[in-house]
């Protein structure tokens, strides 16, 4: 069983229309996701956004000019395989200035595209909606809605019409309701991916040949080993020579995104024989953001020098120290050496991401860690932390409350999870943490002690049944 993907919606329009003040406010964020990978320019920036429970992916564009080759032509190719990837488009348009050529021409691609197309007025606060809408019924997009991107005036409205007719991925089924692990096998093009899915099935199910990955589509393939099934998710979508179209298609930064969400462990494959490249980085760092478990596998480790080994795991201790809960392993996809350890490592790193912790556990974590470290004094007072408890998994999330606990200095709160990862053997997958400052969250909730009082309860069962025993 596969989980639903976030949709993605796609921002187009002329340039000064107001696209990255929309993105920022769609995304609730002023830093974008901007991806450095080949197929990419920064006229595509990705970012994560929600209207309640409801996820998606937002693609900022590059604007689109006037001159009736724009659309086609190659300043275009990055707006077009955005938009060709949408599940959505929002065309934005300017309130103020009016309807324009530019708009005229971007419409009529856009009708002929088949993809839901929603037409977006900006900069239209102060103005009467209606009026100010009418002008832009002739672009055949259907009912234009009147915006502020800056303000925020009529975006609830337009976001709740585009995610109406939007698969809903916040109805992904229970990540262990059939036992499956899904594996997304994520990294540059050419570094091996498909080899290395077609060697851990052991049989030719994925396309391979000698070419960049050339297709937008994730591939999913149900398997079985020792009696544990595994969905495995091919982000490289490497298609048949006769079927490549364009050279546009030879990445999709969105199909890796959609891949690595719906994932419980991502394999990040690397090529030994290129070092570590900043696209590699650049793609670990996406991973971690998600909170996803992952493997790290070099791949065409056989046959190289050892100074390049060496050389290899230089930049690895260098530009990658913050995989340090991640293993990694040296294989040769083609040959098969080291790829059967792959599971193994999978499989712990699932669990790791999936499992559940008591709160007198976490509560003593905590307490050891404060007395073999005590937080600092902000404004002259000690930052007092109390109590643990687990927030969620996949990746484990723990909630540490206290007095001026949202103070906790970042370097303290990687001591912190630093210390909860060792103790609690968390291989495999980062460890997320929240601070929250207030009462005790245990407190007030009838038969519920608190950690404190559960410890003391156990304390006093050994000491009377050591008493009647003597």
């Amino acid at each position: 069983m596969t989980a639903v993907m976030k949709p993605v919606i796609t921002l187009v329009g002329r340039p000064n229309v107001g696209k990255s003040t929309l993105f920022n406010r769609l995304t609730r964020s002023r830093d974008a996701l901007v991806a450095n990978l080949p197929g990419l320019t920064r006229d595509r920036i990705y970012g994560d956004g929600k209207v309640g429970d409801r996820p998606y992916i937002v693609v900022d564009t590059g604007g689109l000019g006037g001159d009736e080759d724009n659309i086609t032509g190659q300043m275009a190719l990055q707006a077009r395989l955005a938009m060709q990837e949408a599940d959505a488009i929002l065309l934005l348009v300017d309130g103020r200035g009016g309807l324009s050529a530019g708009d005229e021409q971007i419409a009529a691609y856009l009708r002929q595209l088949g993809k839901q197309v929603f037409l977006a007025v900006n900069k239209s606060e102060g103005a009467d909606p209606h009026v100010i809408a009418a002008d832009f019924q002739s672009l055949g997009l259907g009912q234009p809605y009147a915006i502020s991107a800056a303000h925020g005036d009529g975006i609830p409205r337009l976001m709740d019409a585009v995610l109406a007719g939007l698969p809903n991925a916040a109805e992904t089924p229970d990540e262990e309701e059939d036992g499956s692990i899904r594996v997304a096998v994520v990294g540059r093009p050419n570094v091996g991916k498909s080899t290395l899915i077609n060697r851990m099935l052991g049989e030719e199910r994925v396309v391979v040949f000698d070419e960049a990955g050339t297709t937008r589509d994730s591939i999913y393939v149900p398997y079985e080993r020792d009696g544990q099934r595994y969905t495995l998710i091919d982000t490289a979508g490497v298609r048949r020579k006769a079927r490549v179209e364009d050279a546009i298609e030879k990445f999709s930064i969105v199909k890796t995104l959609q891949a690595i969400d719906a994932a419980h462990v991502v394999i990040l494959v690397m090529d030994a024989a290129e070092g570590v490249h900043a696209q590699d980085v650049s793609l670990a760092g996406m991973v971690v953001e998600r909170g996803r478990a992952m493997v790290i596998a070099i791949n065409k480790w056989d046959g190289l020098p050892q100074e390049q080994r060496q050389v290899v795991k230089t930049g690895i201790d260098r530009r990658l120290p913050f995989l340090d809960f991640a293993k990694f392993h040296y294989i040769s996809a083609l040959h098969g050496s080291g790829v059967g350890d792959l599971f193994t490592t999978i499989v712990n790193a699932y669990k790791a991401a999936m499992r559940k912790f008591p709160t007198p556990q976490l509560t003593r974590t905590l307490e050891d860690a404060v007395s073999a470290y005590p937080p600092p004094l902000v404004h002259g007072r000690r930052i007092k932390l109390r109590y643990a408890h687990q927030g969620g998994s996949n990746p484990p999330l723990i909630i540490v409350h206290g007095n001026q606990a949202e103070a906790v200095p970042a370097t303290y709160q990687r001591y912190l999870v630093n210390t909860f990862r060792k103790v609690l053997r968390l291989l495999g997958t980062p460890l997320r943490m929240e601070f929250k400052t207030g009462a005790n969250p245990f407190a007030g909730k009838k038969n519920v002690l608190n950690p404190r009082q559960v410890e003391k309860r156990k304390r006093l069962q050994r000491h009377i049944k050591k008493k009647s025993r003597s």
